[in-house]
Order: structure tokens, then sequence, then C-alpha cells
């Protein structure tokens, strides 16, 4: 059972041995590194009545193109798909974060 309160915390550092492995594994430079979600998308996915927290999953969109799917997650550990499920973040790149070391 979740309770809404597990501790998903990493460090900065084994966040960015994380993502170095992940671009390392791409190669090349023609990928997407990351998505940005809004504040407020994700804040009325979690205000689903019920919603604990969120799962995301890996997709591919119809041009090939890396995505991400997230979706609200009941006590019961059941993605909530009769509710809110976003997609349509801004891709990075273009749209990315000056460089540090979880992006670069």
């Amino acid at each position: 059972m979740y309770t809404g309160n597990e501790n998903n915390e990493i460090s900065y550092n084994d966040a960015a041995m994380l993502t170095a492995n992940y671009r390392e594994a791409q190669g090349g430079t023609d990928y997407i590194k990351g998505e940005y979600f809004s504040k407020s998308s994700i804040q009325a996915l979690l205000d689903q009545t019920d919603c604990v927290g969120i799962r995301i999953y890996y997709g591919i969109d119809n041009n090939d193109v890396q995505r991400l799917v997230i979706v609200g997650v009941n006590a019961n550990e059941d993605d909530m798909v009769n509710g809110l499920i976003m997609e349509h973040g801004s891709l990075c790149p273009p749209v990315c974060s000056a460089q540090n070391n979880l992006n670069s």
C-alpha cells in the first residue's frame, strides 16, 4: 500500500550519475534528456480524489520521439486511468536548463 509519504529523494550526485549513465547509453546528441511539466499540471494531478502520488511511464510518440506519460496513483498502487493523464511536456532539447551535472 502506498501512503503518499514514501521518500523518493536521492542526492544530486546520485541523480547526476543516473542521468550521465543515460546520456552515455544514448550515444550521439539526438535524444531527449527530459521534459518539463508545470506546477499547476502536477498539482491538478495530485489533487485528484484518492491520489497519493504519480507514476511516470516512458513512451514514444508517432514521430519516434521519447515522451513521458504521467498518471496519478492511489493507495492501492493502481494507476488512476479514469483521471488526469499527462504528456505534452516541454522537451529538452530544445527547452533545457542551463548546463549542470543532470543534463550535460
